[in-house]
């Protein structure tokens, strides 16, 4: 959870009256792609959102099946709209007949989390890139030792 996800919630939230915030690929963790657990991931979001509205978190799973995922998260969530900034999803999502409302990326050269392992990796400084919370949760979890032993790093 680095900045730019907040900044992009923080947006998604100015324009809801309630938000479902997704977080994905709950049924993977441990992996270079994905390194945090789900439960890891919902405590970095609830220690670095200070959101002006209600919302909750929702898990999604991954099914490796774009059909059988977007129908997922329409028989298991209510909204009106999903907000997402990325190009598969909404083409995912739009194709299933869904109303997807695009979210801009905030300084999306800085803010990615390919930049923030990427720093991790080399012992740079990878905690400006995130949220106070965020960096109270890795340290909880041992995340750099964790993000450089799925690297091969560690």
């Amino acid at each position: 959870m680095h900045i730019g996800h907040v900044r992009m919630l923080e947006y998604a939230a100015s324009k809801a009256t309630y938000l479902i915030i997704g977080v994905g690929s709950c049924n993977s963790a441990k992996t270079p792609e994905n390194p945090f657990t789900a439960e890891e991931r919902e405590e970095m979001l609830k220690q670095s959102l200070e959101l002006k509205r209600p919302y909750e978190l929702k898990r999604i799973p991954d099914f490796g099946d774009d059909v059988k995922w977007s129908g997922w998260i329409r028989e298991n969530l209510s909204y009106d709209a999903y907000m997402t900034n990325s190009v598969r999803e909404r083409a995912i999502m739009e194709a299933a007949g869904v109303n997807v409302l695009p979210i801009p990326f905030f300084e999306r050269d800085l803010y990615s989390a390919t930049e923030v392992r990427r720093r991790m990796l080399a012992d740079g400084d990878w905690m400006s890139l995130l949220p106070e919370g965020t960096v109270k949760v890795m340290g909880t979890v041992d995340g750099i030792y964790r993000v450089k032993k799925l690297s091969n790093q560690g």
